[in-house]
Order: C-alpha cells, then sequence, then structure tokens
C-alpha cells in the first residue's frame, strides 16, 4: 500500500525520465554535471538560475545539452550594451503599428521559451532587464499593448562575474539559485580532450520532450509536504546571517521551492534532512557558499538524493550523497563494459572509480548498494 510519503507510480516514472534526460544531456561534459543537474531542479521549482564562471568553461555548452534534452521550446542569447529588446522579446508588429497600436511578434522569442539561457546577462540594457523582471517574477511579459502569460520553466543567466552595481544585484537576486564553475582541472585534461573531440557540434531539441513530465512533477513539488523541514530550514538561515551570509526573506522562503523539487525528484512527496543539500545554493557569492557548506555541514550530513547524484554531494559534501553518486558511477560503467574484454581505457576508468571508493570508505564499512558495486568492479580487473 503506498503511504502519504510516496508519490504516484506516474511521478516516479517522470522523476527517472528526467533523470535519464540529465544523464543524456551530461554525457561528454567533463566536470559540468552539476549545471545539467540544477538546471533540471529548478525547472521544477519554478525558479533560475544564475551560473558564474569564466568565458570558454561550457557554460552554455551545458544548458544547451539539458535543454535539448528536457525539450520545449528554447531560447538563447547573448545581450550586449547594444543589444535591442526586439532580439529578445520580438519586433514590433508593422500591420498593429499602423493603426497606432504597439504589439510584439514574440513566435520564436523569450516570451515563447520553455527554457531560456542569456549569456553575459548583466550587459542588458534598462529596458531589458526590466521586461525581463516581470517574466522572471511574473511569468508575465508587457510591452506596449502586449500582455501574455510566459510558459518559462527556468531562465539561465550566465556571466563572467557577479556585478558590483547595486541596481544589478537586485535584479541578480530574482535569480535564486547559483553556480560558480572553474576551469577543469590540469589531472583531467586528457578526460577534456577526449570527450570534447567526441562531441556534436549540435543539439537536436526535441520539441514534445519532457515538459509535462516537468510541469507534472512542477504540481507536486508545490504539494510537497514540508513540515519535517521547515524547522530545519529556520535554523540554517539564522546560523548562516549569524555566520555574516546575508540571505534576504525572500530567498530563506523562496528555498523551499527547492527543497521541495528536490524531494520530488529523489521519488518522495514529504522533504526531509536528505533534501537540505540544495540550501547552499542560495548563497550569493563562492566564497559564502563554501562557508555555507561548513556552517551546515551538520544539517547536510545526511543529503542524498538518486536522481542528482552530482549535485547532492557537491554541495553537501556529505558521505551518503558521495556513496550514491560512486554507486551509480560504478553502475553506469558497468553498464558501458565489454562484455568480452574490457578495454584499456575502461579498466583505467574502473580502477580510478575502485582508488575513489577505498580512498572515502572503509572496505568492511561499505553499505549496498556500493558495497555490491565495488565487488563487481572489483571482478572486472582481477586477474
Amino acid at each position: 500500500m503506498k503511504t502519504d510519503s510516496e508519490p504516484s507510480i506516474d511521478l516516479t516514472q517522470d522523476a527517472a525520465a528526467v533523470r535519464d534526460a540529465v544523464a543524456a544531456a551530461r554525457a561528454g561534459l567533463v566536470q559540468r554535471e552539476l549545471i545539467a543537474e540544477v538546471v533540471a531542479l529548478c525547472a521544477v521549482a519554478g525558479e533560475h538560475l544564475l551560473v558564474i564562471g569564466a568565458p570558454g568553461t561550457a557554460k552554455s555548452e551545458a544548458v544547451r545539452r539539458v535543454a535539448g534534452s528536457l525539450g520545449g521550446r528554447y531560447f538563447e542569447y547573448l545581450l550586449g550594451r547594444f543589444t535591442e529588446p526586439n532580439e529578445v522579446f520580438g519586433p514590433v508588429d508593422l500591420r498593429r503599428l499602423r493603426d497606432g497600436v504597439v504589439e510584439i511578434e514574440t513566435a520564436g522569442m523569450l516570451p515563447e521559451a520553455d527554457v531560456a539561457f542569456l549569456d553575459e546577462v548583466f550587459l542588458g540594457s534598462t529596458a531589458i532587464l526590466n521586461t525581463l523582471l516581470g517574466i522572471l517574477n511574473e511569468r508575465v511579459f508587457r510591452r506596449g499593448h502586449t500582455a501574455v502569460s510566459t510558459p518559462l520553466r527556468v531562465c539561465v543567466g550566465a556571466a563572467n562575474t557577479l556585478p558590483d552595481d547595486p541596481s544589478l544585484a537586485a535584479f541578480a537576486d530574482r535569480f535564486l539559485a547559483r553556480i560558480f564553475v572553474e576551469p577543469v582541472p590540469d589531472a583531467r585534461l586528457e578526460e577534456l580532450l577526449e570527450a570534447g573531440w567526441r562531441l556534436p557540434d549540435t543539439v537536436e531539441h526535441d520539441h514534445a520532450g519532457l515538459m509535462e513530465a516537468v510541469d507534472r512533477l512542477a504540481t507536486a513539488a508545490r504539494g510537497c509536504d514540508m513540515s519535517q523541514v521547515q524547522p530545519l530550514i529556520g535554523t540554517a538561515i539564522r546560523r548562516l546571517r549569524a555566520a555574516g551570509i546575508h540571505i534576504t526573506d525572500r530567498r530563506a522562503v523562496r528555498v523551499q521551492r527547492l527543497v521541495a523539487a528536490a524531494a520530488i525528484l529523489d521519488g518522495r512527496s514529504t522533504a526531509s534532512m536528505a533534501d537540505l543539500w540544495v540550501l547552499p545554493l542560495i548563497v550569493p557569492t563562492a566564497d559564502t557558499q563554501a562557508a555555507a557548506r561548513e556552517t551546515l555541514a551538520d544539517l547536510m550530513d545526511k543529503s542524498d538524493n538518486r536522481n542528482l547524484t552530482h549535485a547532492a554531494e557537491e554541495f553537501s559534501r556529505g558521505a551518503q550523497a558521495r556513496a550514491t553518486r560512486l554507486a551509480e558511477t560504478g553502475r553506469t560503467l558497468l553498464t558501458e563494459l565489454d562484455a568480452a574484454q574490457p578495454d584499456r581505457d575502461q579498466r583505467l576508468r574502473v580502477e580510478a572509480t575502485l582508488r575513489e571508493i577505498d580512498a572515502w570508505f572503509a572496505t568492511d564499512d561499505l553499505a549496498e548498494p556500493l558495497r555490491s558495486v565495488r565487488a563487481r568492479l572489483v571482478a572486472v580487473v582481477s586477474p
């Protein structure tokens, strides 16, 4: 018998479908799994994501691929100082203008997108950013006589650095979640080169896709039981503020949406301590995110998510989330292995995964399913 904390079979299937789409999107992307998973989380939460990182760190590539996997209408644009509003929202309808009515033709533009990516988002003009505020906050596009509801699930803004201008900082606050990316470390350069060589140049966008599944999950998230975690979230916000990390009341309230989305995507309709890994996402800077992980370490120790494994581990740094991610990595390797005779690259990847497991966990203290996955990996490389 299904308990109140268990979602329906359809929602479990929807969560699995989103997980598979994210896995397909991150294939071939080195150390950018986090972006793909958090885009999916924000789409279900109905919140927006800001990605900060140097040029050439595959920010747009990661977003483009997860948008393609999720499907729906996608809009992408690189903003500049001289970008006109019609380049983002659509041109004025000249036929209606002859009648003295200013209406906008929005076909194929941001007001009709399900997922949007705006690179160099803080370079937009005042006119663009003010119009964006209505779309981000209310999901309504207003310009001239045009006022239409937008289907936008998530907007991802990207920039090289956070803005210093207080007016832009207020705009940035509308992006609830934040990710800070660094170039791929030297130790993984060969992996980056190999993956980049195989990566296709274009991404096909399935306009049917999974948007209906995302919407069903979003509806379920809005009905998620938050009673167990609201006192814990309150404790977390107080700790962050006491540590000098500024969290606005708006962000404190809206982080509940991320917590609820994490629970639903993990197959539960009741949020728990397992979902508190999302808390550092709302912290404003890279340095304060690192401080938040330390400040909230005990609250996030039980963090886990079977469908967003990389994000849960990265933001919580918890043992349980790490074990889940390593078990998933091992299962993926085992699925890819040549049944007859693993090649050299496959063996090296298996050995690297085993070294990571053994570095973090005592062999005689492994819990399932990581214990069985490790045993199968050992059998692959044993003589």
